[in-house]
């Protein structure tokens, strides 16, 4: 059974950000490197996102940093609000509702587990000349299959019939890219979804404070 510590009305903001400290201690690292890509230059900035990066040569060589790095950075400097606003739409108000350790359970095996699969089924299309053998360097970063993957579980938290409409609008959403001639970061994109879905159990047993 998992407790949240009490809110504080009178600061809601302080209170906000302590009920999801996870969320914005990841939002603030990603902000850290995004402003070290941004004045970083061009030939830095791009040995940057491909060393931090999670394809298939990086995977192979380095795989445990590989796939921890690549959750913490973004390679548009400029998205970092885009990123900040869904952090607080999706991210934040599953960890507040969970509590950090099963959001973080959650997010962590998203990215581990939409990474590995799409960079798998990336390297067979390459070994049978359906993808060049550059895709081996492509530059695989981001936080969206850990954002896919809130968006998913967050599902069970909706009431009544409004669940299923948001649903339908995240099937949608990561799905019809996937069915219309996706890439394998849309592929990860509905595994990372399909694992926030799956991840139900997680959701039972959950007592919140939240007013």
């Amino acid at each position: 059974m998992v407790e949240h510590t009490e809110p504080e009305p009178s600061r809601p903001v302080r209170s906000w950000i302590r009920s999801s400290p996870g969320t914005h201690i990841w939002l603030l690292i990603i902000a850290i490197t995004s402003v070290i890509v941004a004045i970083a230059p061009d030939q830095v900035d791009r040995v940057l996102l491909h060393r931090n990066s999670s394809n298939i040569t990086q995977l192979v060589k380095y795989p445990v940093r590989a796939l921890v790095s690549s959750g913490f950075w973004i390679a548009n400097p400029a998205s970092l609000a885009l990123y900040a606003v869904l952090f607080e739409l999706f991210h934040a108000p599953v960890e507040r509702w969970l509590g950090t350790p099963r959001w973080f359970l959650i997010v962590a095996t998203a990215h581990v587990v939409a990474t590995l699969v799409s960079q798998k089924i990336l390297l067979t299309a390459i070994q049978d000349h359906r993808a060049p053998h550059s895709m081996t360097h492509v530059v695989d970063i981001g936080v969206s299959y850990g954002l896919a993957a809130s968006i998913g579980v967050l599902t069970y938290r909706i009431p009544g019939p409004w669940k299923w409409f948001y649903l339908a609008g995240a099937l949608a959403f990561f799905g019809v890219p996937l069915v219309t001639g996706g890439t394998f970061t849309d592929l990860g994109h509905a595994i990372a979804l399909s694992v926030g879905l799956l991840a139900w159990p997680l959701t039972r047993n959950v007592v919140s404070r939240e007013t």
